[in-house]
């Protein structure tokens, strides 16, 4: 009895797992049947447009069209021939001028004032052109001592410092005495090959 008692519970317990595996495999084969089959197209929805509204013919007033629709609703694409009549009826009278002829041209007044006052027309200083010019011998001369046999020696002066020199000596290693004369003397600076001409100084 005992043995038997068993067999059945394993029985049922084998029942019980068969049938949910049944289920299980059935839902799983209808969701897949499901997803393959097409869906169903929805229904199409028609829309019917609402007609325009007919335009308003446009009205005149005195030979000019007012009042003409502007928006896609009120224009109409029918032709009309009040308008056009309207339009062709215009005559362009002008000013007189014939704007592609030079003779026709209009007389402009000449300004009384000028528009812009004359400024006064100021000197602009210009640098010399060229190099600039030596710089002066730096020496003075004021005294003349002449030897027996009446040659000329200059008495020049620099600084602190006082020179005797005759025609051709050199002073400071600088500057070359050429012409000793009796109220002037001509003198050359070396180093640019300058001779200036130093006049007597008073004492």
């Amino acid at each position: 009895m005992r043995i038997g008692t068993e067999d059945r519970k394993k029985l049922g317990i084998l029942a019980v797992v068969g049938g949910l595996g049944l289920g299980a495999a059935w839902y799983i084969y209808s969701s897949l049947m499901v997803s393959d089959a097409p869906q169903p197209a929805a229904p199409a929805v028609v829309s019917t447009a609402k007609p325009a509204a007919p335009a308003k013919a446009a009205k005149t007033t005195g030979g000019v069209a007012v009042n003409v629709g502007t928006t896609s609703a009120q224009l109409d694409p029918t032709l009309k021939m009040g308008p056009m009549l309207v339009t062709e009826s215009l005559v362009y009278s002008g000013t007189g001028r014939n704007i592609f002829s030079s003779a026709s041209m209009p007389v402009i007044p000449k300004p009384i004032a000028p528009v812009r006052p004359k400024a006064p027309l100021t000197p602009v200083a210009t640098a010399p052109f060229g190099p600039p010019p030596p710089p002066p011998i730096d020496l003075k001369f004021f005294g003349v001592e002449t030897t027996a046999n009446g040659k000329r020696r200059a008495l020049l002066l620099k600084g602190d410092d006082v020179f005797l020199a005759g025609d051709g000596d050199i002073v400071q290693r600088r500057y070359r005495v050429l012409t000793v004369m009796a109220n002037s003397v001509v003198v050359e600076d070396l180093a640019n090959s300058n001779q200036q001409t130093l006049p007597l100084i008073a004492r």
